[in-house]
């Protein structure tokens, strides 16, 4: 079970935002490498980094936070946001990621996505926000008519790694996940599913760690770990043994 803390850039700074709204920003730190380096330091195993600006834009923005990041850390780092090419995977797996996320493509393109999944194995994951269990695309903006599981199944022995799910209604606001939307996805799909979207609380930790959450490949959390509300050093011994 992994736990990812959350990096979301948003002009160069680690920011947090409420339900996914561009003007409803909180900045946490504005250097994301030494926010990367911290959390590493902490003794999280995996970086979750988000180019919210690259969501909007359909390709990358933040591009020179992301670089800092991954010269200033070694475990492993996913990203998503813009990147919606081959060329944009590449490019990043070139210069270290350990994976990238693709959100809107597999919406739009899920034959990118199957080609990109095969050509990199265990390297791409595919990235699904949902609000009221449809899919939303372009950093959020559009809700599609596409159920979450629809497009799950759509990627069934792809190759992709993992399915970040993100229930958008949650997001930033501590509200706790969505664990019934989040379980059934996981249930209804073999390809490894990660929790997104509230995480607020080590009662939410506690509740990750039960035997039924065993199928989940982990968890991001954001805001709660910046504002304390998680202490890191409980929230992963609770998880080892779990």
């Amino acid at each position: 079970m992994i736990l990812f803390p959350a990096i979301d850039l948003k002009d160069g700074q680690c920011v947090r935002l409420k339900l996914g709204d561009m003007n409803e920003v909180t900045v946490f730190n504005d250097d994301p490498a030494a926010q990367a380096r911290s959390f590493e330091e902490q003794g999280f195993r995996y970086l979750h980094v988000v180019d919210l600006n690259g969501a909007f834009a359909g390709e990358s923005v933040n591009g020179a936070a992301v670089e800092a990041i991954l010269e200033n850390v070694r475990f492993p780092v996913q990203l998503g946001g813009g990147i919606r090419t081959l060329a944009h995977i590449e490019s990043w797996l070139d210069k270290g990621l350990a994976r990238v996320i693709l959100g809107t493509v597999a919406v739009r393109d899920p034959a990118l996505v199957k080609e990109a999944a095969l050509k990199w194995p265990g390297r791409v994951a595919v990235g699904i926000d949902a609000r009221a269990g449809m899919v939303a695309v372009e950093g959020w903006a559009e809700t599609s008519e596409l159920s979450v599981v629809e497009l799950a199944k759509r990627f069934e022995g792809a190759g992709v790694a993992a399915i970040i799910h993100t229930d958008i209604d949650r997001d930033g606001v501590l509200a706790g996940i969505n664990w019934d939307a989040t379980l059934a996805l996981a249930r209804a799909t073999a390809i490894p599913v990660i929790a997104s979207g509230g995480l607020a609380s080590m009662a939410d930790i506690e509740r990750l760690a039960q035997p039924d959450c065993a199928i989940l490949e982990g968890a991001i959390s954001g805001r709660a770990l910046y504002d304390g509300r998680i202490d890191a050093a409980r929230a992963l011994a609770l998880l080892r043994a779990a």
